[in-house]
Parts: C-alpha cells; sequence; structure tokens
C-alpha cells in the first residue's frame, strides 16, 4: 500500500465513509464505547490481531468499557491509505464487540 501522506480532501473524502472517524491533528482518530470492561479488552486484542496481520498498529488505549485509538502512518508522519485500511478493519469488527 502506497506510504504517500494524502491530501485534506483525499481524507474528507475516506473520512465520510466512515462514520465516528475524525481526524485529530495528523491522526484518524475513534473512540468506541462497549457493554463491559471484558468486552473492550477482547476488542482490544482482536484489534491487535488485525494490526500485527497488516503490520500497521495504532496507539490504543483501554477503558472500563471503552476502546480509544489514534492512527497515522509514522514513517511519514501523516495519514495515508494504509490508515484508512486498518480503521476499515476495525469498524468491521466492532458490531461483533458490540462497540458503538
Amino acid at each position: 500500500m502506497p506510504l504517500e501522506p494524502l491530501s485534506q480532501k483525499e481524507i474528507e473524502d475516506r473520512l465520510a465513509e466512515l462514520p465516528g472517524w475524525s481526524l485529530d491533528g495528523d491522526r484518524l482518530a475513534r473512540s468506541y464505547r462497549l457493554p463491559s470492561h471484558f468486552a473492550a479488552t477482547a476488542m482490544v486484542v482482536h484489534i491487535a490481531q488485525v494490526q500485527e496481520e497488516l503490520d500497521h498498529h495504532s496507539d490504543l488505549t483501554l477503558g472500563y468499557n471503552t476502546v480509544s485509538l489514534t492512527v497515522n502512518t509514522h514513517t511519514v508522519s501523516a495519514v495515508t491509505e494504509r490508515d484508512f485500511a486498518l480503521a476499515r478493519r476495525i469498524e468491521g469488527l466492532a458490531p461483533g464487540h458490540g462497540a458503538n
């Protein structure tokens, strides 16, 4: 996947397809609320598996019943298509954990 920074317009267009996600400086950001601490922990483990598979890692924060993350491509200090690929994968797995 290309490691070229996306333009502001490209970022906005892709964010329109990912409700709940936003741009926070040079990072994509999202927080999820889950039904319990156990569900939140399970989601963190699932996200970690996806990150290993993609060899692309976010900053994850586990709260009592929340999971928050930010992601960018550190090698270019910007948002790239790799970040959106990870965000889409996380959005796909979130409902299975009861996240909203």
